[in-house]
């Protein structure tokens, strides 16, 4: 059995620049799913500094573990698959940082995450960034960043897409941007409209809060 959040203990490595981010987008005390938490870097920090009932959904055994041992409430499961088993309004927000890319139906995911969450908090890395685009123009392979370290043949990521993409998604699925921000490969924000073309050729990275209600 998961551990009550309540019980968690701060992890100690410092929390990355664009969770900052989104754990800024979450308000003290919310009910919060971090669906692909890893090992549980955000959603120990939304526990102990926010107060958040805090649960999560991790696909590896290992992250499930780190996070058990943390004193998070984690469970081992797979956003393609076990989202349809959680109830409809039963977070105040779902997370889902830097995994969109790596399922199988994203925009099913997606709906899934406004459906259980009342918002719904969503990273992606930007694979329309001038960096991506120069390096497959002037190489004529798989471009690797920052954002995107993999190689072709050992990433996880399937469904890669750009800023203006992903806001295409969300017109097309009835889903409401209410916030979004573009950040650099640090996790640092831009001054720029994501809905720009300025934004999806500069940002490395895309963050936006999400709901439902059309």
């Amino acid at each position: 059995m998961s551990p009550d959040a309540s019980s968690a203990r701060p992890l100690t490595a410092p929390l990355r620049e664009d969770l900052r981010l989104v754990a800024g987008m979450i308000a003290d005390g919310a009910r919060v799913l971090d669906v692909g938490c890893g090992e549980g870097e955000l959603l120990s920090y939304l526990v102990n500094h926010k107060g958040v009932d805090g649960r999560g959904m991790e696909l590896s055994q290992g992250g499930v573990n780190s996070c058990v041992r943390n004193g998070l409430s984690v469970i081992q499961g797979d956003a393609d698959h076990d989202l349809h088993d959680y109830p409809s309004q039963a977070f105040d927000y779902v997370v889902l940082s830097q995994t969109l890319q790596a399922t199988m139906k994203p925009h099913e995911v997606l709906r899934h995450l406004v459906r259980i969450g009342k918002r719904a908090v969503v990273s992606i890395p930007n694979f329309g960034q001038w960096r991506m685009r120069v390096r497959l123009l002037t190489e004529g392979r798989m471009p690797r960043t920052p954002s995107l370290p993999h190689h072709w043949y050992d990433t996880p990521n399937l469904h890669l897409c750009t800023i203006l993409d992903f806001l295409d998604l969300c017109d097309d699925a009835g889903i409401v941007v209410e916030r979004s921000v573009a950040m650099d490969d640090g996790g640092l924000p831009y001054r720029l409209n994501t809905r720009g073309r300025l934004a999806n050729l500069l940002a490395a990275q895309g963050l936006f809060l999400l709901s439902g209600q059309s």
